[in-house]
């Protein structure tokens, strides 16, 4: 990969979506289009951290600010061993268009650090967390880039970057991160927006496709954070969620199960394994049970070519980043299984994180039902701005109505800029 073509993701997308704006008579052209093919700025910083033996260790980190054009760049921070900058253009980009699709006023941004969170004592971790906020301080604030909560950082991290960042400009500055502990500027309902947020999407293709959602079997891959919040919600609101997996085990009774028990249960013993009130299965076969939805909500990739043609689900919730790859997509959409997708179904964190950033701003903090009901709103309207599009071309996927609309409203922000 290089910076004229930064993902192969990418530029398919630009590619199919030039050909849908040309056919709607859409004055945008590729030259326009090519405003996306390159992030806006990107940072790159090698900086020291003292270690407890007294030792310096040089770390390197990234930040892409990829689209600025509706607003502060926005999106998550991560710490993996295997941050590579080429990774965060491509999530950077998504954030782009995640933050578009739910009409949010933000630009998308990524970052990262490479480390092992899990080799680092606790004050290795701080110290490692303010040091990166301070390489890049100059370049975020609540007007310009609002870092966020990712793969290995918490709202703990997030807090001490904030405070470093104060310290930095002499002044309370709430808004210039998301994702905080409650108490410390943080949201009400952040711990479960994704799933919610999800949820609602769910629920509104749902009604436009006519399927019954009262007693809808529900197959969910990947017990984490988003994966139980959404089996957990879904179970309140009458679906019958009849299959969970985690990374070591699956379990399947399509009578439905008790998310709180099998919740319970994995908590005392580290997996689903011996659960009494379901069967023992293999991770691949809850991919392939005949249910009316699929959630995943686990890794990038789970199905594939290989498996597409297996899938017996009625239709597909991404609550994970890419589980479905491009060559599955075309599978699925050759056999008429919708697969609503992850920019639009995951953005429930997005936009409590935005509502944050507004309480931040505004100085007034909203309850945990108000949180959810402006939730609620924003995600039900964004499906339907979805279904909108997607209904001028059923022949393409939910996936590409949702890419058309997104670039759409980044390169109309781009005019009225004058920046094409």
């Amino acid at each position: 990969m290089n910076d004229e073509t930064i993902c192969k993701t990418c530029v398919i997308q630009l590619d199919k979506v030039s050909s849908t704006f040309q056919q709607a008579s859409v004055a945008h052209s590729l030259t326009q289009l090519d405003i996306l093919k390159k992030p806006r700025k990107v940072i790159n910083v090698n900086f020291p951290v003292k270690m407890d033996d007294g030792s310096i260790k040089i770390f390197s980190g990234y930040r892409v600010q990829y689209s600025n054009a509706r607003g502060p760049a926005k999106g998550g921070l991560r710490f993996h061993p295997e941050v590579h900058l080429e990774e965060i253009k491509v999530l950077a980009f998504l954030m782009s268009l995640k933050c578009a699709v739910i009409n949010i006023p933000y630009g998308g941004a990524k970052g990262g650090v490479v480390c092992d969170p899990k080799q680092l004592s606790q004050g290795e971790l701080e110290r490692l967390s303010r040091a990166f906020i301070r390489e890049i301080a100059v370049d975020i604030g609540p007007h310009v880039d609002v870092p966020a909560p990712d793969v290995n950082t918490t709202g703990q991290i997030m807090d001490w970057m904030r405070d470093e960042y104060e310290k930095i400009i002499g002044k309370p500055c709430p808004a210039v991160i998301t994702g905080k502990p409650v108490g410390k500027g943080g949201s009400k309902g952040r711990e479960y927006s994704t799933s919610l947020g999800g949820m609602h999407v769910l629920k509104a293709f749902m009604d436009h496709l006519k399927l019954n959602q009262k007693g809808a079997t529900v197959a969910v891959q990947g017990f984490g954070n988003v994966g139980y919040h959404l089996a957990r919600l879904l179970e309140q609101d009458g679906f019958v969620v009849v299959a969970v997996s985690d990374s070591q085990s699956a379990i399947y009774n399509p009578k439905g199960m008790s998310i709180a028990k099998a919740s319970a249960y994995k908590e005392k013993n580290k997996s689903f394994k011996g659960f009494p009130d379901a069967k023992l299965i293999a991770q691949n076969e809850l991919l392939e049970l005949p249910v009316d939805i699929l959630a995943l909500a686990a890794l990038e990739n789970a199905v594939t070519e290989n498996n597409a043609k297996k899938i017996q689900a009625k239709l597909i919730l991404e609550m994970a980043n890419a589980p479905v790859s491009p060559e599955a997509d075309e599978i699925l959409a050759q056999r008429s299984i919708p697969v609503i997708p992850d920019i639009l179904a995951n953005a429930g964190g997005v936009g409590v994180s935005y509502f944050e950033w507004k309480q931040n701003l505004d100085g007034k903090y909203w309850s945990e039902d108000e949180v959810n009901a402006q939730l609620k709103t924003l995600m039900t309207n964004a499906t339907r701005d979805v279904i909108t599009q997607w209904s001028k071309n059923k022949k393409a996927t939910i996936r590409n109505a949702a890419y058309v609309l997104a670039i759409q409203r980044i390169v109309e922000a781009e005019k009225k800029r004058g920046n094409i």
